[in-house]
């Protein structure tokens, strides 16, 4: 989400005014309509996601955010939001998506059609996954300590989607150029519109392309955040996943076929001093019995999130495509 408005505030407002949760939708309009303050607004919408069993994850992890990410869309960000009255004009469409939140299940970023990653605002729909990576946190941070990206340096995001990984490595790190792939026509025309959005027409460029694109260049990193849900998991994701494509979510098996193959081949597209930060989730143990001669640097996330792995060029180089012994590695 964009802001990081204190949830402890938030929370603590929703405590002092605890009282009976609204069941219905009629309820939902009869005590947002009595609310006297906007923080009052976020509090009854929070109760109302927490009373219908939600699933969070797809830009927020809780209730109060997602409320609160709710009535900002919907006052178009403007900062007077904390101690504003509420604006009684936008009452119909905020008890419209919240009942829609509900009766859908639909990520709340498709609903509005936005999404916040590394600070900036990306359009969404169901023709990508809503951006979530943890990988956002090592961007802001121009990938150091593990590459120090310098203008002129070549970024090469892999299985782009919406774009914004590759997209906010070009807004943070000024000069890079960025190369983005994706095997979805359908991720590749959001991607463009987000690049477009963000004006970045001149240093991302965007390729049809599994994996890799069809170019001699060589990248100072490559970051992906490639499919890695076993197949036999998808069923039983919470509902809000079934709006997201399932390319984009589904690995294999084990969910490591897409990493696999990205490890087989990133040497090749890597300068000898570039880096591979790729995130796997749930899938790092299976990686690293996958690969185990690759010496894994797994990050530890200072925002939530895990599962992202760094390597660097000369160790895949040394490792070759073949299976043998050693382990990953923390380090911040």
């Amino acid at each position: 989400m964009k802001d990081a408005e204190p949830r402890k505030r938030l929370e603590a407002h929703r405590r002092g005014i605890a009282t009976r949760r609204a069941t219905n939708d009629q309820e939902l309009r009869r005590r947002l309509e009595r609310a006297g303050r906007s923080e009052d607004w976020v509090a009854t919408l929070a109760d109302w996601f927490d009373g219908h069993d939600l699933a969070f994850g797809h830009g927020t992890d809780n209730s109060t955010d997602e409320a609160y990410w709710l009535l900002r869309h919907l006052h178009e960000w403007r900062d007077e939001l904390r101690d504003a009255p509420p604006d009684r004009t936008l009452l119909d469409p905020l008890v419209e998506l919240a009942v829609r939140r509900v009766r859908e299940r639909k990520p709340l970023a498709y609903l509005l059609g936005e999404a916040w990653f590394a600070g900036l605002r990306f359009r969404v729909d169901e023709r990508v996954l809503v951006p979530r990576s943890p990988i956002a946190e090592l961007i802001e941070r121009r990938l150091a300590p593990w590459c120090a990206l310098e203008p002129g340096d070549r970024v090469l995001d892999i299985g782009t989607g919406s774009g914004c990984l590759g997209i906010a490595v070009a807004v943070h790190c000024p000069g890079t150029r960025v190369d983005a792939t994706d095997v979805s026509a359908d991720a590749l025309a959001v991607a463009a519109d987000n690049v477009a959005l963000h004006g970045l027409e001149d240093r991302v460029r965007l390729y049809r392309a599994d994996l890799f694109p069809d170019t001699d260049a060589r990248y100072r990193a490559i970051i992906s955040n490639p499919p890695y849900v076993p197949a036999a998991e998808i069923e039983s994701l919470p509902p809000e996943y079934a709006h997201e494509p399932e390319l984009a979510l589904r690995g294999d098996a084990a969910g490591l076929g897409p990493t696999l193959r990205l490890l087989d081949r990133a040497a090749d597209y890597l300068l000898p001093d570039g880096v591979a930060i790729v995130e796997v989730g749930d899938s790092a143990e299976a990686l690293m019995q996958a690969r185990p001669r690759l010496p894994f640097v797994w990050v530890e996330l200072g925002r939530g999130g895990h599962g992202v792995f760094v390597l660097e060029a000369g160790d895949l180089h040394r490792s070759g495509h073949s299976a043998g012994g050693g382990a990953g590695r923390n380090r911040t």
